[in-house]
């Protein structure tokens, strides 16, 4: 069993290109069935967080594929973040 504060903490790393996508923010959960449905990575703030935010980062919880100690190996695509690994 694992507390909502220890996964909290965990960093949250993406397969698809080794980047860290971040921690987690918060937590869709089924309140009839009590499952996870997806994990939500808030956005960071650009500029100390005053012109606005990104946008949150949701996770289907199908595509979570490993909880560690440490971190949390998720399957996660997204255009604009595919855009930046080809740019490197």
């Amino acid at each position: 069993m694992i507390k909502i504060s220890e996964f909290q903490l965990k960093d949250v790393i993406n397969v698809a290109n080794g980047k860290k996508l971040g921690n987690i923010g918060d937590i869709d959960i089924n309140v009839q069935t009590g499952n996870i449905n997806a994990i939500i990575i808030g956005g960071s703030g650009k500029v100390l967080g005053f012109f606005g935010r990104e946008e949150d980062i949701i996770i289907p919880w199908k595509n979570i594929l490993k909880v560690g100690e440490d971190v949390i190996l998720v399957r996660f695509q997204n255009e604009n973040l595919m855009k930046d690994v080809e740019e490197e």
